[in-house]
């Protein structure tokens, strides 16, 4: 059994990452591969990371980006193995047999199709500046493997899982959506109306790169543009309908309470936002944020 460990690169230093990598598949005797996908990085990150080159079984590099979805459906093009272990480029290992702890599952669970991990983050609060992201990682993300069973496709995320190939050559995520957000849950749901089965397990990446405050609204930002634009589609809209957010939209979406909301989120809009950047508040401020923002989207 062969496993290919592919590793989408974006502005982050993996040398670290690859390292650790390396340094069980040689101590273990592994039957794995690693390859990485530069999505169009900056010039200073692939000087950074060029010293992989001879420390990867391939490292390939994209002239432009081609987004989350497009470069993971990319490394079928490449791998060998006959699982792929996808990890985000901003993780870092932190079990001593990370890689031989899917192994195991494997050889326990013959049949075993999907694999998600988890992630985890720091124990330790960090600065208020960074606390947003942290706290929304710590109370929504990074849920123990007994908490992911009870929902198993929408506690699925994509920093840390592995697939049998055969399975992601019928199953693959949905290039239609390039930017950042929700592609993971709607390839989960992709699995599920296959009825392809995703397995969870406690083997998580430890998340090594905290966005700002700023940063991460950004990207809540995009995400629910890339929501509505799901939803829009009406092939796809029955997928996302166990998502809370898509629940609540759904739900007062014929309501004459839906035109209230978008007409006291368009005056508070900036308020609320100015409460989110400052880190340390109630995510419910968040959710209602989103709320606002997939209105405004979806008029």
């Amino acid at each position: 059994m062969k496993v290919s460990i592919c590793i989408p690169v974006y502005n982050f230093d993996v040398r670290e990452l690859i390292s650790d990598l390396n340094k069980e598949i040689r101590e273990c005797g592994h039957d794995a591969e690693i390859i990485l996908i530069d999505d169009g990085s900056e010039i200073q990150y692939k000087q950074i990371n060029k010293e992989l080159q001879e420390q990867v079984n391939q490292f390939i590099y994209l002239d432009k980006n081609i987004g989350r979805s497009r470069i993971r459906n990319l490394f079928l093009d490449y791998s060998n193995g006959d699982y792929l272990l996808f990890l985000d480029c901003d993780g870092k290992i932190t079990e001593r047999q990370f890689i031989e702890n899917y192994i195991l599952f494997i050889n326990e669970n013959p049949d075993t199709k999907v694999i998600y991990a988890g992630r985890k983050v720091s124990h330790t609060p960090p600065d208020q500046e960074h606390f947003l992201r942290w706290k929304f990682a710590v109370e929504r993300e990074n849920l123990p493997v007994e908490n992911r069973l009870e929902k198993p496709y929408l506690s699925f995320q994509t920093n840390n899982f592995l697939i049998k190939k055969e399975v992601f050559e019928k199953v693959q995520f949905n290039p239609d959506f390039q930017k950042y957000g929700y592609e993971d849950l709607l390839f989960a749901m992709d699995l599920k109306a296959k009825d392809i089965t995703i397995d969870h397990i406690q083997n998580p990446i430890f998340n090594n790169d905290l966005e700002t405050n700023k940063v991460y609204l950004g990207k809540v930002e995009e995400s629910i543009e890339s929501l509505a634009q799901m939803l829009k589609n009406i092939s796809l809209n029955p997928k996302l309908s166990e998502i809370k957010l898509v629940k609540i939209y759904n739900l007062i979406h014929n309501n004459p309470l839906k035109l209230l909301i978008r007409l006291f989120f368009k005056f508070q809009k900036e308020n609320i936002k100015k409460t989110l950047l400052k880190g340390k508040v109630n995510l419910r401020y968040l959710d209602y944020y989103k709320l606002g923002l997939l209105l405004q989207k979806m008029e």
